[in-house]
């Protein structure tokens, strides 16, 4: 496994990241502590998780994936895991998480304490916000158009004046958002830095080769404020994985089972895969390894979030970490987006 460092603090973090949504749904309880044993085993100490997962979100298994999780984590070495999640942005759809959704201090508090019961844990060791409160793009959404009788008030401050109480409290280590726009990500910085609070240490969106839209602006925002990107779906909801080439649709995959997400499921999105595919091949690697270790390369990347269903699907995934891409192979992934630069925001 190669490491690197939490941006601005000094916990160590494995470049690759565990992401756990299929546990709860995809995955059972055992499978879920077969991945967590396995990717330990392999140098991983990195785990992600979200409050409204397994996914898709639902009321029957809200919540399952922090309890598998918890029912592990119990009887590891606390102190050697990073575990970050995540508090429920506004959405109609979930509503049965609870009727307040928001980030309110009153709102926050009570997800974390739900969060570390279900975890069964003291602390999480970065706490992000799902996605933003107010009206913006993110989840696929392009082309922003502002709402002027909008309802949100501007309350970064007291966001994270809520965040900086909790580190003070030692329930969380840092705080970091997810889904945010650079707009929202500078505002995060602009009022921690004038307001002397806990400063917002990572970004998770989506990043991929279907999705580079976070180099547009993004990649400059956290390279030069020193935020790291937690790349999440670097294979574009399996995608990328190459099973849904010539019109596949294998009866376990996520497309099969969630058809509603059609996010990397356009006809741009599978023309680029397969051009992927045939360089993957020209390289004698698998188009996993070629998307992950694309991402794994990117200097804006703080840890890459992989997910899997299997154990050989996971192992192939971590692989990816001894793979180096040559500066060559680079310019022809740059050559193949050039065809169709955005197909899956």
């Amino acid at each position: 496994m190669k490491y690197t460092t939490l941006p601005n603090t000094d916990i160590t973090v494995s470049k690759i990241c565990l992401g756990t949504m299929t546990f709860g749904q995809q995955n059972t309880e055992i499978e879920a502590h077969e991945q967590l044993n396995y990717a330990v085993e392999k140098g991983i100490n990195f785990i992600d998780t979200a409050e409204m997962y397994s996914i898709p979100g639902k009321k029957e298994t809200q919540g399952s994936t922090e309890r598998f999780i918890g029912s592990w984590l119990k009887d590891q070495k606390r102190d050697e895991l990073i575990v970050a999640t995540k508090v429920t942005g506004p959405n109609e759809y979930f509503k049965y998480i609870r009727e307040n959704l928001g980030f309110s201090k009153q709102v926050v508090h009570s997800a974390l304490e739900k969060s570390l019961k279900r975890l069964q844990t003291d602390y999480v060791d970065v706490y992000q916000l799902h996605w933003p409160d107010r009206n913006t793009n993110f989840f696929g959404q392009r082309n922003y158009v502002h709402n002027p009788n909008e309802k949100w008030e501007d309350n970064f401050k007291e966001v994270i004046e809520t965040l900086d109480g909790l580190v003070k409290e030692g329930k969380i280590r840092h705080y970091g958002v997810s889904n945010e726009s650079s707009w929202g990500l500078m505002r995060h910085l602009t009022e921690s830095n004038y307001n002397n609070l806990t400063r917002c240490k990572t970004i998770q969106n989506s990043y991929s080769l279907l999705n580079r839209t976070f180099e547009i602006n993004l990649a400059e925002v956290s390279m030069r404020e020193n935020v790291g990107l937690l790349a999440y779906s670097p294979l574009g909801f399996g995608m990328l994985s190459g099973k849904y080439l010539n019109g596949n649709l294998p009866n376990n995959s996520r497309l099969k089972l969630f058809p509603a997400y059609v996010r990397y499921n356009s006809k741009q999105a599978h023309f680029l895969t397969q051009k992927y595919a045939d360089l993957a091949k020209e390289l004698n690697l698998s188009l996993a390894q070629l998307a992950l270790a694309f991402v794994n390369q990117q200097p804006f990347v703080t840890s890459n979030i992989i997910g899997a269903t299997t154990l050989e699907q996971l192992k192939e995934n971590i692989e990816s970490i001894h793979v180096e891409l040559s500066k060559e192979t680079l310019q022809k992934i740059n050559f193949i987006q050039e065809l169709q630069p955005n197909p899956a925001p």
